[in-house]
Order: structure tokens, then C-alpha cells, then sequence
């Protein structure tokens, strides 16, 4: 068992990098993620880290590749505008094939925007804002827990598919405290992936780079990125089903807000209305088979933005008339009582 701590989201998912042997961190303040660097700041001279607080994001970001480049684990964390400066990066990496992990603390926006819990940049993550045909693991918590235990899958899951990984938060899970059990320290490694610039002593040197010579060339080496795309949609897709066996209508929520549908489905359910719940656990690859088999079901999408995931679960189901949308904006979070109330109007003649 590792130790059992009462801890706030955003340190409890510093530490447990750290225990991943993530010895690097480079970023940038930004509310609502700063408790990230200012844990790295404090723990570096304790246990011999590396803490790099950058000029911009767009740097941060840079560094991370950096350091991934030559075979180091490493880490960055930031939030909407910060997120938005490193998408150019976030292709970069795609295409080198560097492991590196990153931290989005989702704000509402657009723009500078507020600073409380927002879903509003999953199209951002999940479909590439970077250019070019890429694709980024994109893993969404929902707890503190979840945090501490993702960020440490982030990382090998980075290196087995030597792709960028994203881990999609938002401002309620960051500011949170839980009770959370850390897991172990590992001993502190390097990645040294095949191909990655640790010094050519003795061998052949490597090659990173992320330029094409001609079309044909530059269309073999995209295929040859779709190839592990394909991979990672056949073997990477993970959700939890809550009680959706019998349900007549199954809400779809990821992070903060499938907390709320939780408690929703309790009162339902005391109330004769059947409701389950499909909680997406990565968006990308997102779980198209956790709707395998319920094409008698009717599905409610909640997100805190104005209708995104809402999109990919339309792609999911058979029918996509039967799924409805509701969404909150600017900061606010829908009551257990409001879902509530929302299925009723919607589903209750």
C-alpha cells in the first residue's frame, strides 16, 4: 500500500509524477494550475529536481520536448491560454515521437475568461490544435485520486507509444482536497526509448526530426503515424458503466461534472426513472465500444461547455436522435438537482 494523505488536486498529481520519476517540470503560472510548479519549486532542492520556470508557455513546452528528446521523463502543466500557446509544440512532439506529458487544467474561455471549472477545451485536446493528421492520448480524472493515479499511467503509456499524453482536468478537480493514496517511488530512470539523443558513443547517432523530404516520403511517415493511431484506438479506450445494464436513459459525463451525475442517478433512480451512466475515462481515444449494444438506450450528454464531447458520442450510437445535450457555461456546475430536472423535461411525458 503507498501512503494515504490528505491532499489538494493539483499537489497530490505533482507528487505522484515526481514518484514516477518525472525529476522535470517546466512551466508557467497560470490559475488555475500554479500549484504545480510552485510544488516542483519547493521539492526540487529536497530531492534534486529540475524546475524550469519559463518565459511563456510557448517555451515551457519547447523544454518539455527538449528533455523528452533526450530521454528524460518530463512535465509541464497550464491552463485554457496557456494550452492554446503550446498546440504548436504539441504537433511538434506527435511527430518526433516524444514522450513527454502534459497537464491541462481546463478554464472557461473563450480567452482570458474566468478561472473556475470549465470542459470547454476538449475539442482543443481531443482533436489536435496543433496542424497537421495527429492525435494525442487524452486522459480526463475525476477525482484526486484519479489524478495521482493517471499522471503515473501518462507516463508509460507516453513511452509506449512514443506520443504526447494529455491529462485533462479542470479548476474544481485542481483546487479540491481528497484523501489520496500515493503510490511508491520508483527508482528515478531514464526513458532512453530507442532513437532518443543520449550521445552516440559507440553506436550509430539518432535522429529526431519533424521535416519532410518530398511528398512520398512525408506520406510514408504519416501513414506510419496513422498505423499507431490505429493501435492506440483498438487498445487504449477506457470508460467506467455505472449502472447501465437496466437504464432506460444513460448520462454521458467525464470529470468534475460526472461527479454531479453520480449523486443524479441516485435520486432518479429513488424517484422509478432508470438512469446509468457511461464516464468516459480517456476522450481520445474516445470509448466508442462502451456504447456497443445499447441501441435501445437514450442518452443524455452533459458538459461544462456548449456541446463538444456531445459530438463523438452522436458518432457512437447508432441513432444519434436520441441524444440530448445539456451544458453550463462561465463557471457554473449543474446541480445533482438540475440533471435531475433537465431528465424529467426531457424524457418524461
Amino acid at each position: 500500500m503507498g501512503e494515504k494523505v490528505f491532499m489538494q488536486g493539483n499537489a497530490a498529481l505533482s507528487e505522484s509524477a515526481i514518484r514516477a520519476g518525472c525529476k522535470m517540470f517546466f512551466g508557467y503560472p497560470i490559475t488555475p494550475s500554479s500549484e504545480m510548479p510552485e510544488y516542483y519549486a519547493a521539492e526540487a532542492p529536497k530531492r534534486d529536481l529540475v524546475f524550469v520556470q519559463a518565459e511563456t508557455e510557448v517555451a515551457a513546452f519547447n523544454m518539455i520536448a527538449g528533455a523528452a528528446a533526450a530521454g528524460k521523463r518530463a512535465m509541464t502543466g497550464t491552463a485554457g491560454p496557456g494550452f492554446s500557446l503550446g498546440q504548436e509544440a504539441m504537433s511538434y512532439m506527435a511527430a518526433a515521437g516524444l514522450p513527454a506529458v502534459v497537464v491541462n487544467v481546463m478554464r472557461p474561455g473563450p480567452a482570458d475568461g474566468e478561472i473556475l471549472g470549465s470542459q470547454g477545451d476538449y475539442f482543443q485536446a481531443v482533436k489536435g490544435g496543433g496542424h497537421g493528421d495527429y492525435n494525442v492520448i487524452c486522459m480526463t480524472p475525476y477525482s484526486v485520486q484519479e489524478q495521482a493515479d493517471m499522471i503515473q499511467e501518462a507516463f508509460d503509456l507516453a513511452e509506449k507509444y512514443l506520443n504526447p499524453v494529455i491529462v485533462l482536468t479542470d479548476a474544481t478537480l485542481a483546487k479540491m482536497r481528497e484523501s489520496v493514496v500515493l503510490p511508491d517511488e520508483v527508482t528515478p530512470k531514464d526513458i532512453s526509448f530507442a532513437g532518443a539523443v543520449t550521445g552516440a558513443r559507440n553506436r550509430e547517432h539518432n535522429v529526431i526530426t519533424t521535416c519532410g523530404d518530398g511528398p512520398a516520403q512525408w506520406e510514408a511517415f504519416n501513414l506510419r503515424l496513422q498505423e499507431k493511431y490505429s493501435k492506440i484506438r483498438e487498445n487504449e479506450q477506457k470508460w467506467e458503466s455505472i449502472q447501465v445494464e437496466d437504464a432506460d436513459i444513460v448520462i454521458v459525463a467525464f470529470g468534475s461534472v460526472a461527479r454531479v451525475a453520480l449523486d443524479t442517478i441516485k435520486i432518479a433512480r429513488e424517484n422509478g426513472l432508470k438512469v446509468g451512466m457511461i464516464r468516459p475515462q480517456r476522450v481520445w481515444p474516445f470509448p466508442e465500444k462502451a456504447f456497443e449494444g445499447m441501441d435501445d438506450k437514450k442518452f443524455l450528454v452533459v458538459e461544462l461547455n456548449a456541446g463538444q464531447m456531445v459530438e463523438d458520442v452522436k458518432l457512437s450510437v447508432k441513432d444519434k436522435n436520441q441524444v440530448k445535450f445539456y451544458g453550463r457555461l462561465g463557471g457554473f456546475t449543474p446541480t445533482p438537482v438540475e440533471l435531475y430536472e433537465k431528465i424529467r423535461e426531457l424524457y418524461v411525458k
